[in-house]
């Protein structure tokens, strides 16, 4: 299990695998670090283009988590023998993509024949080493930001299952391929105290990374977390994937929900692909970054707050 693994000794390796982080960071001695992250999944939309956009723009969030600027990407793929060329050239294409709009570069990768196809990057970024936004800083008073609707996972389980149609998903594909790095062009500006993106955790998830890390409770506002079209419908009906429940149980032992209803919990839990980012920073710079990244046409509201720790690292009110 990934606990009993040694924890890395070289103290260039700022950032290691024995945190809950987005990346791997290494200081280079100059100032600069470089970050290392890798992701691939399975098909979440019938579209192969749109699924090498979605998976590349997830992989790529990892490093704007951390404060960075993606540089260089390995193409990762998985595919069966069976898979239509045009398919697997789609993916592809989907993907560099998004790694030029990064204003990254696709530098090789490596396939094998696979029975399920899978897509992902492994990319390699850079930053600034006073500037790590590690999942472990966040401060008192501190506000939550968050830059994505959440409820994709749930709106992918309902267009699986034929209850709603390819229209009614389209738009929750097309948060899930917008790039973060707008938003963390914008965060940077600002006294970040902590980042990371939501993804397979969940909200309730991420939150929990961010508060145990940081040794402090979040008191996490569920009516003022932005919600994708029709996921509260589709988790009233019970339509929620397997990985909300998972999420559920293990943030359980930590949280305080007593008051909110079963549906509402199902969305904050929902295991999310290419989240938005959940940015931990003092009220009046999140105030400001709220601002400016609705001005901008993205997503910026205030879903939480940083308080001492209580009897619980994680409040949903």
């Amino acid at each position: 299990m990934l606990k009993d693994l040694p924890k890395a000794q070289n103290p260039a390796l700022l950032v290691g695998f024995d945190q809950s982080d987005d990346a791997c960071v290494y200081d280079l001695g100059d100032g600069r670090v470089l970050i290392q992250t890798a992701d691939f999944f399975p098909p979440m939309v019938d579209d192969p283009y749109l699924f090498g956009q979605v998976a590349a723009a997830n992989a790529l969030s990892d490093v704007y988590a951390m404060g960075g600027t993606p540089t260089l990407a390995l193409n990762l793929l998985c595919f069966p023998s069976c898979l239509p060329l045009e398919a697997v050239r789609d993916i592809l294409a989907g993907g560099q993509s998004k790694v030029t709009e990064a204003g990254a570069v696709i530098a090789g990768g490596h396939s094998i024949e696979d029975d399920v196809p899978k897509y992902g990057l492994c990319v390699t970024g850079f930053g600034e080493k006073t500037r790590i936004w590690a999942n472990r800083g966040a401060r008192l008073g501190d506000l939550l930001v968050l830059t994505k609707q959440i409820g994709s996972g749930i709106l992918a389980t309902a267009a699986k299952a034929e209850v709603i149609t390819a229209a009614q998903f389209r738009p929750a594909v097309d948060i899930m391929a917008t790039l973060n790095g707008p938003a963390a062009k914008l965060a940077a500006a600002f006294d970040v105290s902590t980042c990371t993106d939501i993804t397979g955790f969940g909200l309730i998830g991420h939150a929990l990374e961010l508060a145990r890390g940081s040794g402090v409770t979040i008191a996490l506002q569920s009516k003022a977390v932005p919600i994708m079209a029709h996921a509260a419908e589709m988790a009233a009906m019970g339509i929620v994937p397997g990985g909300a429940a998972r999420n559920l149980d293990f943030a359980a032992p930590f949280m305080a929900a007593s008051a909110i209803d079963a549906a509402a919990l199902d969305i904050l839990a929902d295991p999310q692909t290419s989240g938005g980012l959940l940015i931990a920073l003092p009220e009046r710079d999140a105030v400001a970054l709220s601002h400016q990244l609705t001005e901008s046409g993205i997503t910026g509201a205030i879903v939480g707050r940083v308080e001492t720790f209580g009897q619980y690292a994680l409040r949903v009110e």
